[in-house]
């Protein structure tokens, strides 16, 4: 939980326009699933995968569907919202080390994209 926390709060002081999506609160203690104002999530997703870091877009539920999810839908969250989500599942083995790589690498393509923009 620790560690779930400490990589929200950090990309909340790093990024402008970032949100949980849910409750920090009810949710699983490796979970944290986030989206980003104006930004959809799969050049971040590629981006990510170029560092080594895997996350994925969406709620789990909808993996590999194209289409907004139908649980973040639920949530009554926008399309828009849901297609600038991103999915990071922790691990027993997660180290701070990688939660700050993390950081450093959404931060710097948060930015590099939004530019692009």
């Amino acid at each position: 939980v620790a560690l779930r926390d400490k990589l929200f709060a950090s990309l909340c002081e790093r990024i402008e326009g970032v949100h949980i999506n849910g409750s920090m609160d009810h949710r699983l203690p490796n979970n944290v699933n986030i989206s980003f104002e104006g930004i959809e999530s799969e050049p971040l997703l590629m981006a990510l995968d170029l560092e080594g870091i895997y996350a994925s877009s969406g709620s789990a539920c909808s993996a590999g569907s194209l289409e907004p999810s139908h649980v973040l839908r639920a949530m009554k969250f926008t399309d828009e919202r849901s297609r600038a989500s991103l999915r990071f599942s922790l691990s027993p083995n997660t180290t701070e080390e990688e939660i700050g790589k993390v950081v450093d690498v959404l931060s710097d393509q948060v930015k590099r994209i939004r530019k692009l923009m």
